[in-house]
């Protein structure tokens, strides 16, 4: 496969990151090192489920197809639920909920990088090398996600707690999105 075209198979996998690092980076706690943390991490994943997705090939694929929609939708709505009721309540966020730190993290570069499965899985049927075609997907998340956190960064600065709310609501309709797409689609 050309690199144009895994370049822009990695543009369209990294907009959910994109997302959800905007929405993250518009918290009033958020520094710019969790924002650097969560686009690694959302970078590493996206790469690593690429190439997961490929070595699993149908088998994994079918067995998580059944229920990732429903995955992402209660993981996102989760975090999305709780930056509402912070943005709302006019509370500080505790670092205990950062989404860019620990099992929040990681549940969220999961969440985002589903999708790069099934991808990785279509590319284990198409010539070309998964290494550098998994490098190119987390790159390319990376940068993304890093650019969608600082604009949340600097929009949450400016906006404070009406960004958590607006960034809660982006979360969870984007969990919608994903589950009416699956459900209906």
């Amino acid at each position: 496969m050309d690199l144009l075209t895994i370049f822009l198979i990695a543009i369209g996998l990294a907009m959910d990151a994109f997302a959800v690092s905007l929405s993250v980076g518009a918290r009033p706690a958020t520094q710019r090192s969790d924002i650097l943390r969560l686009s690694f991490h959302f970078g590493v994943f996206q790469g690593l489920m690429t190439l997961l997705g490929w070595l699993g090939g149908s088998v994994v694929a079918s067995l998580i197809a059944n229920v990732d929609h429903w995955l992402i939708f209660a993981l996102l709505g989760w975090v999305g639920g709780r930056m509402i009721y912070s943005g709302f309540s006019g509370k500080e966020e505790t670092r205990k909920g950062d989404p860019a730190r620990g099992g929040l993290m990681v549940a969220l570069s999961v969440a985002t990088s589903l999708d790069a499965l099934a991808v990785g899985f279509s590319l284990a049927m198409l010539p070309g090398s998964i290494l550098l075609s998994s490098l190119i997907i987390a790159v390319v998340t990376f940068v993304i996600a890093l650019g969608g956190g600082l604009i949340g960064n600097r929009l949450g600065a400016r906006f404070g707690k009406c960004m958590e709310i607006v960034g809660g609501v982006i979360l969870i309709g984007i969990g919608l999105r994903v589950l009416i797409t699956h459900l209906f689609g």
